[in-house]
């Protein structure tokens, strides 16, 4: 029998379940869309409703006797107060949310180091902060810590990854004891564990839940970006990976951290190897402004990519830039407009190709490997017009990615721990 883990994808619209066998290869998928079980994202309960319904959806397709490990990845920088049984004492914050008390985020900014992901008002220890004070609080968690809490009964775990943006040192492996400073209670924070170790079994209620067996290992997982990564195969120092979405974000695996938060830049440990990116505010939404997407995909089989404009484009839909350049008021660059509306498009294409090799540069100018290979994700990445144009300005291998799923990414990890732990 062929043994498989299974990787769980919590996301802002619904949860996917991947099953992966030993080689990498997929056993099964499913998808379960959150608003099912209601129309509040940010409610726990519909989170785990989702959960149940895309594992009971990839179970009835695999033989669930074969199932040796179970990881989770969630929405990076999403915090919960939990009370000693695990129940939330109030709705989540999500990744984006901002907290307003200026006395907390001058706490954090006076004693965070500059490099530390946690600045800002989005961030996981900004948010811990505001939950710190309720009746009955036992700990602060991530997203996918509770997820995975309800399948392992363990509600004082996390990974590297999530509590990356909440001050965990990444690099000393352990809570800085600046945190303190900030006026957090230090026990309401997670023990801290590397993505893809084991961190107990499933509780005797999941296994009966999901009719799998009582000994399969609950791995420690990521956030949804890292494990979006991993899915693609990329593994090797140098490998990037460029999300062509609504926006252009890049990211590469790199043997040192970088850091350089004036282009919000920090990096992800994944073992001994780190993960560094930025995000352009160019992107598949400036396309958008000017043409739907049946007319983008009409004029791009009109476009010869070996040629050039001649046009120098910075493409944005409104002034501001965060990286490659970091200059909030960098204005929009889309002139002259050529009459024909595919010479248009072309020059766009181009100018976010240059964004997009300016951006790895720029990673490289930090301290990142050079770039030797990339992989593309998002809806972009199917436009071979676009792919021609990037490979000629980028001038390395495109390799192909292996999957878009996050949950992919996260059977990985869990893969990694079932080996780990002599499971597989």
């Amino acid at each position: 029998m062929m043994p498989l883990v299974i990787g769980i994808d919590i996301g802002t619209s619904g949860a996917r379940a991947v099953a992966m066998r030993p080689d990498f290869s997929i056993a099964g998928q499913s998808a379960v869309r959150l608003d099912k079980f209601g129309q509040n994202p940010r409610e726990p309960s519909a989170w785990w409703q989702a959960v149940q319904a895309a594992l009971m959806e990839l179970l009835s397709g695999i033989d669930r006797t074969a199932v040796r490990a179970i990881a989770v990845d969630g929405t990076s920088g999403t915090l919960l107060p939990v009370d000693a049984a695990g129940r939330p004492l109030a709705e989540p914050l999500m990744y984006n949310d901002k907290v307003d008390d200026a006395d907390i985020l001058a706490a954090i900014a006076r004693e965070a180091p500059d490099a530390s992901a946690a600045h800002g008002a989005t961030s996981g220890l900004a948010k811990a902060l505001r939950f710190q004070h309720l009746p009955g609080i036992a700990a602060v968690l991530h997203q996918a810590d509770w997820i995975a809490a309800n399948l392992s009964g363990r509600f004082d775990v996390s990974d590297e990854n999530n509590a990356l943006k909440t001050g965990y040192d990444v690099e000393a492996r352990r809570w800085p004891d600046w945190i303190a400073a900030t006026g957090m209670r230090m026990d309401l924070l997670p023990d801290v564990v590397e993505p893809g170790d084991v961190t107990g079994t499933l509780t005797a209620a999941a296994a009966d839940l999901f009719g799998l067996l009582r000994d399969v290992a609950v791995v420690a997982g990521t956030t949804d970006g890292c494990a979006s990564f991993l899915a693609t195969g990329a593994t090797a120092t140098g490998d990037g990976v460029t999300a062509l979405g609504s926006s252009l974000t890049i990211k590469i695996l790199s043997d040192r951290p970088i850091s350089a938060p004036r282009f919000g830049i920090y990096s992800h440990r994944l073992g001994d190897t780190w993960l560094a990116g930025g995000a352009s505010n160019s992107g598949g939404k400036v396309l958008a402004r000017h043409f739907p997407l049946a007319r983008i995909v009409e004029l791009s089989s009109a476009i010869d990519p070996a040629t050039q404009t001649g046009l120098d484009y910075y493409p944005l839909s409104t002034p501001g830039e965060r990286f490659p350049i970091a200059d909030p008021t960098l204005p929009p660059r889309l002139s002259p407009r050529p009459a024909d509306d595919a010479d248009y498009l072309k020059a766009m294409f181009e100018g976010m190709a240059a964004i997009e090799a300016l951006g790895y540069r720029r990673l490289t100018e930090l301290g990142a490997p050079a770039l030797t290979s990339v992989r593309s994700v998002g809806g972009g990445a199917a436009n071979a017009a676009w792919t021609a144009i990037r490979q000629r300005k980028l001038g390395v291998d495109f390799l192909p990615t292996l999957s878009d799923e996050a949950a992919a990414g996260t059977a990985r990890l869990a893969l990694k721990g079932a080996n780990k732990a002599g499971l597989v």
